[in-house]
């Protein structure tokens, strides 16, 4: 894995150089030469670099390997072990950047595509274990499936939780830790965060349970998302100090990386070291995913810091770099990194051969992504189940529907919801609607009462096929159902009606997301809309987009100042100050944005000796 060299100063050349913080104090050898590479950071070994990282490999955990699949799941960072370790959790708060993620094959309530990595185009569902204790501080062991709790709580929608509970009391009901965990798994995996935080606000305030580490976390972790992470330290500066654990802090650190901000999160990473509280491989793969995403070059600077500290790498660790190198179609670099992967005696998840698989396939290499496909089948679908909602996305991408037909048709006599989604997302790519529906169906027949997450699945297909009216007959469909409209579900609208032509239809429904605080909207949402504004050359608009962006919390990045000045560029309006702008958000103007930005350098000057004249 720490096969990271070989290098060019393209990405160095192409990019903002790298500004490390307090994080990374000083850089060796290895250091420069992993800030130097070419297309995304990650590449092949060189061998002093390679002599000099494997040691440290040693020291990772085996336990992880395929066929155990990948559970991809956005997961609060109390799941760890006694010794602070979350080996099998370093996928967790895994929405920062997959689209259409793997999923673990018994999740009952999920179905998603099988995917290249983690992302904020598909949340993973929540998957939280709860119940019995194994002492004060101890791990909560996982809840079970139902909850007389929860259903108390969901059958009065419109009253608040302390109501309904303090009825509950009443009615002789006890309150458990058991029951209580149960009732919080359940309405997270249903990303009902308002309701859950405002469960743990009651059984914190009512002293029916003792608090453990367990429920702090949670409870940072649900200010995060309802109020904001600044909200959520501040509860945590009033937390016990025994509790004020580097697993709350990891916690509050996975939010800000979920936020893509970018300030907070090494900010938070420095406490954690400050405060003399251990550095974990979670948190450092938090910094990976960060760093993915804004600036690669930094990728570098937390493998050192990882060798240093001595950190265990993960297998999330490995798919965190197989996705980079895959994004960039460096695909010998990706393969070297699998190759030392295996090296260290470990096996490629389902999640990684489903991501190489894709990248093969995105990459035009159809022989190398259908032998991945074979391999994963292996004896067969009977033997190996689990793959085929992993298989049949990448099978429509490969455009072989009789692949997608031929495991469909194995599915359909019992099939998984994930197979399901899979199926109705293949046909989707396929172009093959009546499929797609027929697919929807068959989820319906199974649940009978389909979830946000299964509606979204046909909505995007009608989305991204500008099917506008069924798109709206769907919706209807969802409102009567008395589904939970959330982020996934706004995004998918906003996208139907921006792909119709609707703007300022698109533009109102997003408004309406953000003043109903019920989640935040996702990036893409905004992007969508900012960027036909910008189309257009619609100035006005595509800034007003840009603050609420930055209202809403995400951090200005180079591609929304990219989408700004096409706006300008299109309306021909020159754009004071744009420079100081992006130097105050710490964004330095790529190559092709420098020149954009002459031209209007230019054309500023023209206006202004025109009136002078």
């Amino acid at each position: 894995m720490w096969a990271i060299r070989r290098a060019s100063n393209q990405l160095r050349n192409k990019g903002s150089p790298s500004r490390s913080g307090q994080i990374f104090r000083g850089k060796t050898e290895f250091a420069r030469s992993c800030s130097e590479t070419s297309n995304a950071a990650i590449v092949a070994p060189h061998e002093t670099i390679i002599d000099g990282l494997l040691p440290c490999m040693r020291y990772y955990s085996k336990s992880s390997g395929f066929p155990k699949p990948n559970r991809g799941v956005r997961t609060f960072s109390s799941q760890v072990d006694a010794n602070g370790n979350g080996e099998d959790l370093e996928d967790g708060f895994s929405e920062l950047e997959t689209p259409q993620d793997s999923v673990k094959e018994d999740e009952s309530d999920d179905g998603s595509g099988s995917g290249s990595e983690l992302s904020e185009d598909e949340l993973n569902e929540l998957d939280t274990p709860g119940s019995e204790t194994d002492g004060k501080k101890g791990k909560l062991k996982r809840a079970k499936a139902s909850s007389a709790m929860c259903k108390a709580i969901l059958a009065a929608p419109t009253s608040p939780v302390s109501k309904v509970l303090e009825k509950w009391v009443e009615d002789g009901k006890e309150v458990t830790q058991s029951e209580a965990q149960s009732a919080m798994d359940i309405l997270r995996k249903r990303k009902l965060f308002v309701k859950a935080l405002q469960l743990s606000e009651w059984l914190e305030s009512s002293k029916h349970i003792e608090f453990i580490e367990a429920n702090y976390v949670s409870r940072v972790d649900l200010i995060s998302k309802v109020q904001g992470i600044f909200k959520a330290e501040n509860y945590v500066k009033h937390l016990p100090e025994s509790f004020r654990t580097e697993t709350v802090y990891r916690t509050l650190l996975a939010n800000a990386v979920s936020a893509t901000n970018v300030k907070k999160a090494e900010e938070l990473f420095n406490k954690i070291k400050d405060l003399g509280l251990p550095v974990t491989s979670f948190s450092c793969n938090q910094l990976l995913l960060l760093y993915k995403r804004v600036d690669k070059k930094k990728i570098a600077d937390v493998l050192l810091l990882m060798e240093k500290e001595n950190v265990k790498p993960t297998v999330f660790t490995y798919q965190i770099l197989i996705d980079v190198k895959g994004q960039s179609k460096d695909i010998d670099g990706m393969e070297q990194i699998v190759e030392t992967m295996k090296a260290e005696g470990l096996k490629p998840s389902s999640q990684i051969q489903t991501s190489l698989a894709r990248y093969y396939a995105t990459a035009g290499l159809e022989d190398k992504a259908e032998a991945l496909l074979k391999e994963m089948e292996g004896d067969g679908l009977e033997k190996n189940r689990w793959t085929c909602h992993l298989m049949m996305p990448i099978y429509a991408s490969l455009g072989k529907a009789d692949e997608v037909e031929r495991i469909w048709k194995f599915c359909q006599s019992d099939p998984w919801l994930e197979d399901c989604v899979s199926a109705i997302r293949a046909w989707g790519q396929l172009n093959k609607i009546e499929k797609a529906e027929e697919a929807f169906n068959k989820l319906v027949e199974k649940v009978k009462k389909p979830s946000t997450k299964h509606y979204t699945a046909l909505l995007q297909v009608y989305s991204n096929h500008k099917m506008l009216t069924k798109g709206k007959e769907l919706v209807n469909q969802m409102a009567s159902d008395g589904i939970h409209l959330g982020p996934l579900i706004w995004d998918s609208l906003v996208k139907l009606y921006v792909g119709a032509g609707e703007v300022e239809k698109a533009d109102s429904i997003l408004v309406k997301a953000i003043k109903k605080k019920e989640g935040k909207p996702m990036f893409t949402s905004f992007l969508a809309i900012m960027d036909k504004y910008a189309e257009r050359g619609d100035v006005h608009n595509t800034e007003k987009l840009f603050q609420m962006m930055k209202g809403a919390g995400y951090e200005s990045r180079i591609r929304q100042y990219h989408s700004l000045l096409n706006a300008y560029v299109k309306a021909k309006k020159p754009a004071y100050g744009f420079r100081d702008r992006m130097k105050a958000d710490n964004i330095f103007p790529s190559k092709a944005l420098n020149s954009e930005l002459r031209k209007l350098d230019a054309l500023g000057k023209s206006l202004v000796d025109d009136l002078l004249e």
